[in-house]
């Protein structure tokens, strides 16, 4: 039997308590660790054939926490073409990411690409009817764009970047298409559930990296080091499984506007992991640079919200990247 969507924002209680607050940190720190994950498995597999393996680990979590949850796979009518055009969107952020993570260091993917809640307020302006940018949000853009300009421009660590700038641009590039597939998601979980979106943009995915992997880039080069093999794994069952899984249980007890407080130590995470997993160095403009995404990110999401839009929001849990 076909289940609608579940919104969650009446039985949310406005407050957080310790251990939500506690878990809602952990899951920042996972979060940031990803894109040193994909670092790591970089190394061996080429940027395609990591999507294609992260997201056919990722696949049987998703699919036992959608059955679990009693929710009918089957997309209803007019769904496929709906969830083509999301998996599409999916398909071409996750291959920037890779790039971009592949050219540039581990530390400066980390901050731009996790700069999108930005692009996320810039594009709600003009596809959101109550979501307009209004003047305190405009102070939060302008810092958190002079972040990203210093960030963009900066010189990673040469051990860690080949093509440092053009990296650099392509993870700005995965932002953007991040924000614009959380408003699209945002769009279709109006009359349909969550998590079959998100099902669906994976299993949708799986064979195009598959088939681009195959036709364009060679095999995984081997021996493929167990901390590789550790990298990969963490990607697809931690950052791409189980912390989304979590983060939605969370938004079943806290509004969306809350919770996401937790996200702001997210590019901080991935600074610290990427210079204690790869001894990067981190340049004073990089940390310029976090401190305007960070500023910027914390104004613009903390800014009063209606409680209408509070609760729309819990309908929405964070998509994994």
């Amino acid at each position: 039997m076909k289940q609608g969507p579940t919104t969650v924002g009446s039985s949310s209680s406005k407050t957080i308590d310790w251990k939500v607050a506690l878990v809602a940190f952990f899951l920042s720190a996972f979060w940031g660790g990803n894109v040193i994950a994909i670092k790591f498995t970089l190394t061996a597999f080429s940027p395609l054939w990591n999507a294609f393996w992260r997201l056919l680990v990722a696949s049987p979590i998703l699919y036992g926490w959608t059955r679990a949850r009693g929710v009918s796979l089957m997309p209803a009518s007019g769904e496929l073409r709906q969830f083509c055009i999301l998996s599409g969107v999916f398909v071409v952020q996750i291959t920037l990411l890779n790039f971009g993570t592949h050219f540039t260091s581990a530390a400066y993917a980390s901050v731009l690409m996790n700069s999108y809640p930005i692009f996320t307020n810039v594009v709600a302006h003009f596809f959101v009817s109550d979501d307009r940018i209004t003047p305190l949000r405009v102070l939060g853009l302008t810092a958190a764009f002079a972040g990203i300009c210093i960030a963009l421009l900066g010189e990673p660590d040469g051990r860690m970047a080949s093509q440092p700038v053009f990296g650099n641009v392509i993870c700005v590039g995965t932002a953007l298409l991040f924000a614009v597939r959380m408003i699209y998601t945002q769009y279709l979980v109006r009359s349909t559930d969550p998590s079959r979106t998100i099902f669906w943009q994976t299993i949708a995915a799986i064979p195009v990296f598959g088939l681009a992997a195959l036709l364009f880039e060679p095999y995984p080069i081997l021996p493929i080091r167990w901390t590789t093999l550790m990298a990969l794994l963490y990607q697809g069952t931690i950052a791409g499984g189980l912390a989304f899984i979590v983060w939605a249980k969370l938004l079943r007890r806290v509004p969306a506007g809350a919770l996401s407080v937790f996200s702001f130590p997210t590019p901080i995470f991935g600074v610290l992991f990427s210079a204690w997993f790869f001894s990067e160095a981190i340049p004073s403009a990089l940390v310029v640079g976090v401190i305007g995404v960070v500023v910027g990110i914390v104004v613009v999401t903390l800014e009063s919200q209606p409680e209408d839009r509070i609760r729309k929001s819990n309908k929405l849990s964070r998509p994994g990247v």
